[in-house]
């Protein structure tokens, strides 16, 4: 009884936990068939549990998976999260996932029913990893690692315009204007994707931050050549993207 108590304290309240993680805490696969049928426990998924008659959202789906994974939330999902979209639903429908060492998600994520999707990228984007490039997201009984905006608006253009229209981009950067340019040098120097920087320096241009007059643009390689981003756009001549004819 002992084991199942301290368990209970410090299972928080709508989160998963995987059978991975239990393990390291000295629960066996014997314990947990004992904990279901005494009715303290559920499983949600393979490998996975909740406390009995929790309701699940995505964010227990996240703190299950980042207790086992280096996974975190990231793109318009984090930006979505400290406010900077120009509308923020009450209920997230899609979940950008992201991770630059996990190729998949284990299937049990997408076994729980929560309303939405995760939409997971493996994303090998920078070179160095920075703290400062993250943070946390409080949501009831425990946090979630999140990326900072600084980071998640580089991981959202990634994804323009295939999974990211251009003109939310844009609408969304114009809200950007705290961003650190510490962070942001940082960022730019260590980024791999030649299509990114030149499309956020670009949009940064374009909303006029003053935090743009604060950045090192000798230090960030922007690569040579034209980079196509929309189909039978113009060509932006600086920085060598094409760009919505509007």
């Amino acid at each position: 009884m002992k084991k199942i108590n301290q368990l209970l304290r410090e299972w928080p309240r709508g989160a998963v936990l995987t059978i991975r993680y239990l393990k390291t805490k000295q629960i066996t696969a014997h314990h947990l068939k004992q904990y279901r049928k005494s009715g303290w426990i559920e499983n949600v998924g393979r490998g996975a549990y909740r406390l009995k008659g929790d309701i699940i959202d995505w964010q227990g789906i996240v703190y299950g998976l980042q207790q086992e994974k280096n996974v975190h939330v990231g793109g318009k999902t984090a930006l979505q999260l400290k406010g900077f979209t120009h509308f923020i639903p009450s209920k997230l429908e899609t979940i950008f996932l992201y991770s630059d060492t996990v190729k998949t998600l284990p299937p049990w994520v997408n076994e729980i029913e929560w309303g939405g999707s995760f939409v997971f990228t493996y994303l090998r984007l920078f070179n160095q990893q920075f703290e400062d490039s993250f943070s946390w997201y409080r949501h009831n009984e425990f946090s979630i690692k999140i990326s900072a905006p600084e980071r998640a608006i580089l991981e959202m253009l990634y994804h323009v315009p295939q999974k990211q229209s251009f003109d939310e981009a844009m609408k969304i950067m114009e809200s950007l204007s705290t961003l650190r340019p510490q962070v942001i040098q940082k960022l730019l120097e260590s980024c791999n994707s030649i299509k990114v920087k030149r499309l956020f320096l670009y949009m940064a241009e374009i909303q006029q931050h003053f935090w743009l007059n604060h950045l090192d643009i000798s230090h960030i390689n922007l690569g040579r050549g034209k980079r196509q981003i929309i189909r039978d756009g113009k060509l932006d001549k600086k920085y060598l993207i094409t760009v919505p004819g509007d």
